[in-house]
């Protein structure tokens, strides 16, 4: 038996301009924001079911008076229509008064048919992206046509299931929220101990002695000689193949790779060792990963073995105070890069050989830790969005 399905656009309140469209152009200018006063509501204010209340825009009394058509109230519903699009949130309770911008749509719901809490989970679950895609005829949307989003259909139950069916969610959304503030707050813990232990690396709190990196250890280039570097050939063997990508997304240690070299690909290129320290210097400067078994990676990446009295993990977290500033720096051609010669001629606070290797312990203590993190986190996403695939797919 099929569900009830119903447009957006019919959950409208009965009232003038319950769906609008931000302020555009000479309406709000930019000199017309103040530094206090009523606050302006944009983008950043508007998550997956989440809305954030910092706010860093705002405008006078008067010129709210004259955007009154632009006020929000609690339980409006915002979608983001510029930017990461079709985000929506509800508008909470007790907010005060507020406007929103020209890169958000307002929609004020009949909430006697339609919970609006529900309505975002609705349009942030995959039954409106699907839609979209479809009505948009495969062009590129530069933004949220707001037109199209009133004729996507949801499953519409009745007014109680709608808010058990949201709670549901609300239930499983937090609890991958704690997952992910508790894997942050383990990562903040690691860099407040190694400051503890080594001071501010950048300014060298502690008078360490300091040497260039090129005389910690082995530090070399990745290879990758033949041209073109995506010959079809070199690809689809059992040689793991790291990129730029997979070291940014890594984690601290590299456990996993998304592309393998075949025997060609391996005759132009070299295999690092496990416990070699992997740094990009092309796309995302400055990233590190630590690989835990043999593997090849291009030259747009580093590689560094350390000499004895030198502890890997220490490097890196050295690496990560400077991530930021190797970046800034980084000269800009077809994309921004480093060369090897920058990272070689760093010179390195260089504590204690015993220090390093307790810190290097309690870091992999915490990994531990931190990989029952990342799994409770897997889970728990993996418990949302099946709870929204259950919610919001199509029904027979």
């Amino acid at each position: 038996m099929s569900l009830r399905t119903i447009k957006i656009g019919d959950l409208a309140l009965n009232e003038h301009g319950a769906f609008k469209i931000g302020p555009f152009g000479s309406s709000l200018k930019k000199s017309e924001l103040v530094d206090t006063g009523i606050p302006v509501v944009g983008i950043e204010n508007v998550l997956p079911n989440q809305f954030e209340k910092g706010f860093r825009r705002f405008v006078a009394p008067a010129k709210f008076k004259e955007l009154s058509d632009y006020e929000i109230a609690p339980d409006d519903v915002l979608v983001t229509t510029m930017g990461t699009i079709g985000r929506a949130a509800v508008v909470p309770h007790k907010l005060g008064k507020a406007i929103f911008d020209s890169h958000l749509f307002r929609m004020r719901v009949d909430t006697d048919r339609v919970f609006p809490a529900y309505l975002c989970y609705a349009i942030n679950s995959s039954v409106i992206d699907v839609q979209l895609q479809k009505m948009a005829r495969g062009a590129i949307m530069q933004g949220l046509n707001t037109t199209i989003l009133r004729e996507c259909d949801i499953p519409l139950p009745d007014l109680s299931e709608q808010k058990r069916i949201a709670g549901l969610l609300a239930q499983a959304d937090r609890l991958r929220r704690t997952r992910r503030y508790a894997l942050e707050l383990s990562d903040t813990f690691l860099i407040s101990v190694f400051i503890e232990m080594f001071g501010d690396p950048a300014r060298n709190t502690k008078g360490w002695d300091r040497v260039e990196f090129a005389t910690l250890g082995a530090l070399d280039r990745g290879r990758s000689k033949h041209r073109p570097r995506n010959a079809p050939h070199l690809y689809g063997g059992r040689y793991p193949f790291i990129q730029t990508g997979d070291i940014a997304n890594c984690d601290k240690y590299i456990k996993e790779h998304h592309q393998t070299y075949s025997e060609a690909g391996l005759k132009q290129s070299k295999v690092w060792p496990a416990g070699t320290l992997c740094i990009t210097i092309a796309a995302n400067i400055g990233k590190t990963g630590i690989l835990t078994y043999p593997a090849c990676f291009p030259d747009s990446v580093v590689g560094f073995l350390p000499r004895d009295g030198v502890v890997t993990e220490y490097i890196q977290y050295w690496l990560g105070f400077l991530q930021e500033h190797l970046e800034k720096n980084a000269p800009e051609s077809a994309q921004k890069n480093i060369n090897l010669e920058i990272l070689r001629e760093l010179t390195t606070p260089l504590p204690p050989l015993s220090l390093q290797q307790q810190f290097a312990g309690v870091l992999r203590k915490y990994e531990q830790l931190r990989s029952n993190q990342r799994e409770a986190l897997r889970q728990a996403d993996h418990l949302f969005q099946s709870l929204l695939h259950r919610a919001f797919a199509a029904k027979d």
